[in-house]
């Protein structure tokens, strides 16, 4: 078991280490995932300028990765998508409405412009076997643009994940420039969909932003959806808007959606509303205001790290600088040996070494010819001469030593010699060079990729202040039911699903809810009105418990966990005779329960006298004796609205029926 056990956890690390550095994280240097570097060079070395059926870039690439097609397909859409380094032709999907693409064998692809400038440099390509061998791919491109930035990247992998936004490529080019300059910058994304954006709580790639869809007023009655926030698609919006009309919470009478390249979604609002009030209640309730998180995971020297945007900058820009310095140290070589060439077969020609050889029987005696006569003039060679020059040197044919041109061959070293300084001044001064680079590149490419999403700031919008009172509450009370899908007559109210409602049974049972569906009280209902969890709500209670022993408390309901159910009365069996609000005072005459040799039949207690308790507390007793009926004497001068001096259970009777208004209590005072 052990060894079974210490052969699976040695698997799973395999597993685990290939699928985060091998499939679903980017790598720093060049911003790709394995497979859309393998499109990449697949794609650089089929280019011949024309167009390509994407099934065929599939079937290349596959030589390069294992795992099949249907991945080679998708990724390529998705890096075809994003603009930069694939050029589109066919139909590659709707980015806005979220449609799929064409089959491979209708859609042809070829590199960019921008791709092909910036993304190859075979020369300065490390390269290692593919999969199974028979063919070469690069461990990165040598690609002189902030990919991994510019792109943005999403993958999930074995306990790790990544979430990059993608930023505007000429923003990165000048934060490179300031970061070059030592100075100050900021980075933010940018999104296709276009749309706003609160960076506030951005914290460099470390937090989140919100997003809205741009939405239009056209008029009173009509509202026009013209961007969509980054991760959603029209029909997805569409659907969040139509779940959120069916729920009550949007007043909307048709949709029209008109997308075609640009986002046009029409909304006609339904009659008692306008477009004031509609506009925030889309960005409370539908997918018009999302919010995104980011996590910025990729791959460093085989490594899984999290940086922030600006290390991220600062590493890109330090590999930019390295990537130009050794492309021009690539290029001086090549002058450099143009110029050795150039610079020997003019000695080869006007020493006429080449007359050395005429004689000679053997290869031997040739080579050593050639050796001998070049060496006399080893002064004027630009770097020491080699077995494979004496080589080149002896396929030079007699046409072209007849045709040879003195003088253009001078002109040409001539320009390789300035070439070569104006390489080694760049090279003295990389800061500048690099600056100079990144100024042209913004030069040549920003008015193709301007901002597309506005940063501003975003109010959050409160859902309690916008929500409709879309709900209708009701009790019935032959099934002792309460709530919105309950068909009752009693204590009807309409409220949003954000209002909290408190219902009181005679039993003394309380709770406070939102909404309820349907929710059964024990006992019948007394009281159910809107309750305000900050303010709370004050009652003068007079219950009798199981004994019919009388108490009265003051209380006040503001502390409260929702949809469990409170008590009034301690003990079962007891029952709520006068729910009165605070404001409402008198004195509570009750009879005593008949008895024996009774010679005390009844008592008054005056209401005024209590101090406020708690809901649970068992309140003041009001009389010694079991109470038989109850009635309440209003104070004088007082309107009164409750019982009248009807008996407790005439009154709860009549203040079933009623709706209260709460503690000042517009209709009624006694339940």
């Amino acid at each position: 078991m052990s060894q079974l056990e210490s052969l699976m956890k040695e698997h799973f690390v395999e597993y685990a280490s290939y699928f985060i550095l091998d499939r679903a994280i980017p790598e720093l240097r060049d911003g790709l995932k394995p497979v859309q570097r393998r499109i990449m060079h697949t794609l650089f070395k089929m280019n011949d300028g024309r167009f390509h059926k994407v099934a065929n870039v599939i079937g290349d690439t596959m030589k390069l990765h294992p795992h099949g097609d249907a991945s080679i397909g998708d990724a390529l859409v998705v890096l075809a998508n994003k603009d930069y380094f694939i050029e589109r032709q066919g139909n590659f999907g709707n980015l806005l409405t979220g449609h799929s693409s064409a089959a491979p064998r209708y859609i042809e692809c070829r590199l960019t412009e921008l791709a092909l400038e910036t993304m190859f440099h075979p020369a300065l390509t490390e390269m290692v076997s593919s999969y199974d061998g028979r063919n070469e791919e690069p461990v990165v491109l040598p690609t002189k643009l902030p990919v991994v930035l510019m792109t943005g990247a999403e993958g999930i992998a074995v306990g790790m994940a990544t979430k990059i936004l993608p930023h505007n490529l000429p923003e990165i080019w000048k934060a490179q420039i300031a970061i070059l300059k030592k100075k100050k910058f900021a980075l933010y994304p940018d999104f296709q969909q276009g749309g706003l954006m609160d960076v506030s709580a951005y914290d460099d790639g470390a937090g989140k932003i919100d997003l809205r869809a741009k939405i239009e007023s056209r008029d009173r009655k009509t509202v026009v959806i013209r961007e969509i926030p980054f991760g959603t698609t029209t029909e997805g919006l569409i659907a969040s808007i139509e779940s959120a009309v069916q729920k009550g919470r949007v007043k909307i009478s048709s949709i029209d959606d008109f997308t075609t390249d640009k986002v046009e979604i029409e909304l006609s609002i339904a009659r008692g509303s306008d477009a004031k009030e509609v506009i925030p209640q889309l960005y409370a309730y539908t997918d018009c205001s999302v919010s995104v998180s980011s996590n910025l995971n990729v791959i460093d020297n085989r490594r899984p790290v999290q940086l922030t945007v600006t290390e991220i900058a600062k590493e890109l820009t330090a590999g930019l600088k390295e990537q130009l310095k050794r492309e021009l140290e690539y290029d001086r070589e090549q002058l450099i040996d143009r110029k050795h060439w150039l610079t020997l077969e003019q000695i080869f020609v006007e020493k006429r070494v080449y007359k050395d050889i005429e004689n000679k029987k053997s290869s031997d005696a040739v080579r050593k010819a050639v050796w001998d006569g070049m060496k006399k003039h080893k002064r004027q060679f630009v770097r020491p001469m080699v077995e494979e020059d004496v080589a080149r040197l002896l396929e030079v044919r007699i046409r072209r030593i007849s045709a040879y041109d003195i003088e253009r061959n001078r002109k040409e070293i001539v320009e390789i010699d300035k070439k070569i300084k104006a390489i080694e001044r760049k090279l003295k001064n990389m800061v500048k060079t690099t600056v100079d680079y990144l100024g042209a590149m913004i030069e040549k490419y920003a008015a193709q990729f301007p901002r597309r999403t506005k940063i501003t700031e975003i109010k959050a919008v409160d859902k309690r202040a916008v929500a409709r009172q879309n709900l209708r509450l009701s009790y019935d009370k032959k099934s002792s039911f309460f709530g919105a899908e309950v068909r009752g007559d009693q204590f009807k109210l309409n409220v949003s699903e954000f209002e909290h409602v408190l219902g009181i049974a005679k039993d003394g049972t309380f709770r406070i809810m939102n909404a309820p569906e349907k929710v059964l009280f024990t006992g019948p209902m007394i009281y159910a009105d809107l309750f305000d969890p900050e303010k709370g709500v004050e009652f003068t209670v007079v219950y009798r418990d199981n004994k019919k022993m009388a108490f009265a408390k003051k209380i006040k309901i503001e502390k409260f966990i929702r949809n469990r159910e409170y008590r009034l009365i301690k003990e079962k069996g007891g029952r709520v005779d006068l729910l009165l609000p605070s404001s409402e005072m008198g004195t509570v005459h009750m009879d005593f329960v008949p008895a024996k040799r009774q010679r005390l039949k009844e008592a008054d207690f005056d209401l005024g006298s209590l101090e406020l308790t708690s809901p649970s507390a068992r309140g003041a007793r009001m009389a010694p004796k079991p109470v038989g009926k109850v009635k309440l004497i209003p104070a004088e001068g007082r309107n009164s609205r409750g019982s009248g001096g009807k008996s407790a259970k005439t009154a709860g009777a009549k203040a079933g029926g009623a709706r209260s208004k709460g503690p000042s209590g517009e209709q009624g005072d006694l339940f």
